[in-house]
């Protein structure tokens, strides 16, 4: 079957997908267990996939992997009901080239396309609807979930297992791995209207962002969409998104132009508009901004390099070239300069103390641009959750309002230091303020402050239940000790 494109609402439509139906579904699932059955009891479990967008360093290992090349397909499409079943394995640039024709996307798409709706429910995911919509996790309806017991269970919120369905965000597959989530769509326009706000201080980019959070307009415009970037403490921007079906020009930044660079601008208010399409992987063609570490925003490499590998998921494999041969470091030694440490952390604090952090960073950390995302929790929670921490792993509070903050490059090691010493200063700033960071990066924590943050207690209980033999590792030797 395929989804036809006749009544597509981009002006640049995708071209039409497979949808893969329930038997082809039910036929990924069965490789699925055989797969996990051939691995040894005494074996690490882990995926048999070829991308990632984690960026810690695993342990070794010969042992097979799942087999998940049967669950990456958009299952069903009900644009009746807005919802979509989905395999765990399906990026978000297969759902989002699905539902656009038919004037939907997911209520939140995070910016990469080989991000899966497993990855992003199950880890990080977050984007410019999320001061509106949440994280990715709250617009799942129910998961099939392969747990480490080797059952398939449906986990619903208010079903027999809806402890593991509250449980699972952040869990990063030490529960088990999702095979197919049911999740909500939400309508979409043909274009959004960009305006790039910009301002000289950093408390007046806070104050205009907690009033835009809680009105959901600014100067009289609605707001359907808003992130923001700081390029320095007197230069930073939100970005107010508004859909709208109305045409004028697009802009478009596929090819030679760069969109971080089209937000500055001397200051007031600078508008543009893209495609929704264009919109939602705005970020993609040069992986926010750390394509320049590769050369491709250098305007003479730019007009020789093949538009089709202007994308992240070609820098991913960059990056695993530069992490087998040492490319960078070597480089960096050729010039006279010490090697680096990486810092590629996403990082969330409270809206309230988000000045204290950025000019602690720009201080502390040589690195720029951030990127910034405000977001809160979906409003009223789930039938059956805890009001006070609805997400036992994800240490977020309901009617918050916190703000995601990315940076992701690499600072000098300097002589002596301990490992990780500009990751660990990060975490210990975080924590000082309250907040706290997402896992797919190395991570540091001692073990108490890495349970109290993480729903240590909440974890355990969940091991036991849905993973009793302890086949699956548990969340801080992934995470911090990367076995």
């Amino acid at each position: 079957m395929l989804v036809s494109a006749r009544n597509a609402t981009s002006a640049r439509p995708p071209s039409p997908i497979p949808i893969a139906g329930e038997a082809a579904y039910q036929a990924g699932l069965e490789r699925l267990r055989e797969s996990y059955q051939a691995i040894p009891l005494n074996a690490r479990v882990r995926l048999a996939k070829k991308t990632s967008n984690l960026f810690r360093a695993r342990a070794a290992t010969d042992a097979p992997g799942l087999d998940v090349s049967g669950l990456a397909s958009v299952i069903s499409l009900d644009p009746g009901a807005r919802t979509a079943d989905v395999g765990g394995m399906c990026t978000y640039e297969d759902l989002v080239a699905a539902t656009l024709p038919f004037g939907l996307a997911p209520t939140v798409v995070p910016q990469l396309k080989t991000i899966t709706l497993g990855g992003a429910v199950s880890g990080m995911g977050i984007e410019s609807s999320s001061f509106r919509a949440g994280l990715p996790h709250e617009a799942v309806l129910s998961m099939d979930i392969l747990t480490g017991s080797g059952e398939v269970v449906t986990a619903s919120p208010e079903g027999p297992d809806a402890e593991l369905f509250f449980g699972f965000p952040n869990s990063y597959g030490t529960l088990g791995y999702s095979t197919r989530l049911t999740v909500e769509l939400e309508p979409v326009a043909r274009y959004v209207e960009l305006r790039h706000v910009r301002f000289h201080t950093l408390d007046d980019l806070q104050e205009a962002m907690a009033g835009i959070v809680d009105a959901r307009e600014y100067e009289g415009e609605p707001v359907d969409y808003l992130d923001g970037v700081v390029f320095s403490a007197r230069e930073s921007y939100l970005v107010l998104g508004r859909t709208t079906d109305e045409p004028g020009p697009l802009s478009d930044y596929t090819g030679r132009e760069i969109y971080y660079r089209s937000i500055q601008h001397d200051g007031g208010v600078k508008r543009d508009r893209l495609t929704t399409h264009d919109y939602l992987w705005r970020w993609d063609t040069d992986w926010f901004w750390c394509s320049r570490a590769f050369g491709a925003q250098n305007p003479k490499v730019r007009r020789v390099w093949p538009k089709h590998l202007l994308r992240s998921s070609f820098y991913w494999k960059l990056v695993a070239l530069d992490r087998r041969w040492d490319i960078g470091d070597r480089l960096a030694a050729r010039k006279g300069e010490p090697p680096g440490e990486r810092v590629v952390q996403d990082i969330e604090v409270h809206i309230d103390t988000i000045v204290d952090f950025l000019e602690w960073f720009l201080d502390e950390i040589p690195i720029e641009p951030i990127w910034l995302c405000p977001l809160r929790l979906r409003d009223p929670l789930p039938v059956g959750a805890d009001p006070e921490r609805p997400w036992p792993l994800y240490p977020l509070k309901p009617r918050e309002t916190y703000v995601n903050v990315g940076f992701w490059s690499a600072v000098p090691k300097q002589p002596g230091q301990i490992e990780g010493r500009a990751n660990r200063l990060i975490e210990e700033k975080v924590s000082e303020l309250g907040g706290h960071k997402s896992l797919y990066s190395e991570a540091f924590y001692e073990r108490a402050e890495f349970d109290e943050l993480y729903g240590g207690d909440h974890l355990e209980k969940y091991k036991s239940r849905y993973d009793p033999g302890d086949r699956l590792l548990g969340l801080y030797d992934k995470t911090v000790r990367r076995q």
